[in-house]
């Protein structure tokens, strides 16, 4: 648990700040070429800070964690939508990648976001949490080697995610995600989680046992993770 440093906050909005100041320190340091972004609402504050502030991402390199299957880029309900709305519209990137879930061929797709993450490692990935301890879309039972690969989403995720659809369009059963591996070969991992239903997840991740189960506990196995959540963890 050395590895792990937990940073306990008011609420989202301040727990946005503390991001902005870790990311704000390692551009100011030259240490941030990649980063690894994500979406979901635990995002739209952090996002926020950055379009709101001078921060500049001209020189950076983005990969977001996953998009849904079947959903092109135009579609609100899309995460390519989600990250030009609240971040890529608002700030300029070098290069944003979002794994295409309109490709014809979604393996190969998967291979070729891999092969681009292998080229360009993350300095930083920014994670979100669910409520069963996904990462990503790695659902419990997902191997600890896996790569960017097509997720099933499980009945809990879909219930939490369908929320989100407007439309009252059907959500997905399928995501391209990156693997468990791929996330964890970044240099730095910050997780944020805000909310009583992130509970269960962030106690398994304070317990320190690691298990499949709890997607989320991996990162009790690299040496530099930030967490940043609003709970009051014994």
């Amino acid at each position: 648990m050395e590895n792990v440093k937990w940073i306990t906050v008011e609420n989202p909005n301040e727990g946005a700040k503390e991001v902005f100041k870790l990311i704000s320190e390692e551009l100011h340091n030259n240490r941030l070429h990649v980063l690894g972004l994500a979406t979901g609402s635990t995002m739209i504050p952090i996002y926020n800070e950055w379009t709101n502030s001078s921060l500049d991402f001209s020189n950076i390199t983005a990969f977001n964690l996953d998009e849904y299957v079947g959903i092109d880029a135009e579609n609100p309900n899309s995460y390519a939508y989600f990250m030009n709305q609240h971040l890529f519209s608002k700030k300029p990137f070098k290069e944003t990648h979002i794994p295409n879930g309109m490709a014809e061929d979604l393996d190969q797709e998967c291979k070729d976001y891999e092969s681009k993450l292998n080229s360009n490692p993350l300095d930083i990935q920014l994670l979100g949490v669910g409520e069963n301890g996904h990462i990503a879309f790695n659902e419990p039972g997902t191997p600890f080697d896996s790569v960017t690969h097509v997720a099933t989403l499980t009945d809990s995720t879909l219930g939490v995610n369908s929320q989100y659809f407007e439309n009252d369009d059907k959500i997905p059963n399928n995501a391209l995600t990156m693997g468990i591996s791929s996330i964890v070969k970044s240099k730095k991992l910050i997780m944020v989680a805000f909310g009583e239903k992130k509970r269960p997840a962030m106690e398994k991740l304070k317990a320190g046992e690691v298990t499949t189960e709890w997607p989320i506990t991996k990162l009790l196995r690299h040496e530099d993770v930030i967490v940043i959540t609003d709970l009051q963890l014994d």
